[in-house]
């Protein structure tokens, strides 16, 4: 099977300068995502899970150890070494990442938030507009929302604004970071359902979760992630 992700002694380090003190979090992470495949990570809060997924995306720098992704637009890529508009590239064009926290341009509405998804990831404008509007009902967004700003959302419909950003473009590679957490159960089978779709249809994923549950049949390999290692 072809790997479109192949991690080697992945460690980060944080070191706090107004205490002087270096904290340790995830340490010689090493394992590898078949193109097309689902790894899931469980383990106790803390323990660096959030850490590899942001080293991953590069939000982290990593301390030591290499993250080679074979991307389509560069070939294979050491993303800890890769220049800064190659990341915002791939995150563009490639790359998917789903948080418990909205990250969104300032002045941006619900409806141009999932458009600017589509957008980066190829769709002209009326696609990208047609694409957000069936991602943004199949989320439940009611649509008085879709045309204001999202900071008066509750944390729910944050979520599903996020999920609806990342799953519009059906990106090569696709973390989630507890893509679930403050969903309703009907809407967690919404994104389970649109998570196998785009399994079914090549996109590669990483995924964090807390209900064990909810990962059933999702994924074919799961890490437990134990004082910063792989178990």
């Amino acid at each position: 099977m072809e790997k479109i992700l192949e991690i080697q002694g992945l460690s980060k380090d944080f070191f706090l300068h107004e205490q002087k003190r270096e904290i340790k979090s995830c340490r010689d992470i090493s394992f590898a995502l078949d193109k097309g495949g689902f790894i899931g990570i469980v383990g106790t809060s803390g323990a660096g899970k959030s850490t590899v997924l942001r080293c991953i995306y590069r939000t982290y720098l990593a301390t030591t150890g290499s993250v080679i992704y074979d991307s389509l637009s560069y070939g294979k890529l050491d993303l800890v070494t890769a220049s800064e508009r190659q990341i915002i590239h791939l995150r563009k064009a490639e790359m998917g990442y789903v948080s418990q926290f909205l990250s969104i341009l300032p002045r941006t509405t619900a409806r141009q938030h999932v458009i600017n998804g589509a957008l980066d990831a190829g769709f002209s404008y009326e696609e990208a507009s047609q694409k957000a509007e069936e991602m943004l009902r199949y989320f439940k967004l009611h649509e008085n929302l879709w045309d204001i700003y999202p900071n008066t959302f509750s944390g729910g419909e944050k979520l599903r604004l996020n999920l609806a950003h990342a799953m519009v473009k059906a990106p090569r590679l696709l973390l989630l970071d507890e893509p679930t957490a403050s969903l309703d159960n009907h809407t967690k089978r919404l994104v389970k359902e649109l998570l196998a779709k785009l399994k079914s249809e090549g996109t590669s994923m990483i995924g964090i979760f807390h209900d064990l549950e909810f990962m059933e049949g999702l994924c074919d390999k799961v890490y437990n992630i134990s004082q910063g290692t792989f178990c």
